[in-house]
């Protein structure tokens, strides 16, 4: 017969159990999504059916959604649609921590800006030593550049069409790590200049050729690029983004962790 001491033993033993079962099928199911075995969007199978797959405990199966919806690989839907829908994880995913991280630090924007006049450089450079730059590169800077020169005068748009050039630089410099990286700092700036954008719009003193004057920067960056000039884009991104960070970053705060959020999980911000 178990003595007393034996059961205390065994029942303290049990939530580890259930905490390890429930971290291994979220191991495999985490795996799965990362493989694409899961695609993303796709909805995990009814409770009755993952437990035919893994035959756990409704409470350790439901304690594995937990672990991966924590992670933001799934969302649970309660209630009587149920069930989970799986979500690959994205740059945005980086953007969103780092922006938390940032706001917990009370970092102010400027030093977002300083971080980007340090890497986005060696994304130009990347972009211009590309052997593919001109069917890849190029063509996509092209078009932005055309589509800003169409909207010079209005402050939002060509803010906008701006942010979206320097992020397109970015997500194609051809090293994915780099990408990501100096991707998740973009997006930062981008929400705050664009919310900047949105508050000064109307405010004399940024005249429309400075914003031309900012234009033509861009225009000499896809040149260089396309020249396969890669010292001479860095250079000249680095002198570009020494000027054009100098309007939003006069409205320099710390970082706003509710900004943060509406843009990376909520998808409000202005953009």
């Amino acid at each position: 017969m178990a003595s007393e001491h034996d059961n205390e033993t065994r029942q303290a033993r049990q939530p580890v159990r259930f905490q390890r079962l429930a971290e291994q099928v979220a191991d495999d199911l985490r795996r799965r999504i990362l493989l694409g075995d899961l695609a993303d969007g796709s909805e995990l199978p009814v409770e009755e059916l993952l437990r035919a797959e893994y035959p756990v405990s409704k409470p350790t199966l439901r304690e594995a959604m937990r672990v991966l919806e924590a992670e933001g690989l799934v969302t649970v839907r309660r209630g009587s649609i149920g069930g989970a829908v799986v979500h690959r994880p994205a740059a945005s995913n980086v953007a969103y921590t780092l922006g938390l991280v940032l706001a917990s630090r009370r970092v102010e924007i400027s030093d977002v800006g300083a971080a980007l006049r340090e890497v986005e450089p060696a994304c130009v450079a990347a972009c211009a030593e590309r052997t593919d730059r001109l069917e890849v590169v190029t063509p996509v800077l092209w078009d932005l550049h055309r589509q800003a020169l169409e909207v010079v005068d209005d402050l939002v748009l060509v803010t906008s069409l701006s942010r979206r050039f320097h992020e397109a630089v970015v997500e194609l410099c051809g090293n994915e790590s780099l990408a990501i990286m100096a991707g998740a700092l973009e997006s930062i700036w981008s929400t705050h200049e664009s919310d900047w954008a949105h508050r000064v719009v109307e405010d004399p003193s940024i005249p429309r050729e400075q914003r031309v004057e900012a234009l033509n920067d861009h225009l000499l960056l896809i040149q260089l690029i396309e020249d396969g000039d890669a010292e001479g884009a860095r250079h000249q991104a680095a002198n570009h983004l020494r000027t054009s960070q100098t309007y939003p970053d006069a409205e320099g705060p710390s970082i706003d962790p509710d900004a943060v959020r509406r843009t990376f999980v909520d998808g409000t911000e202005a953009r």
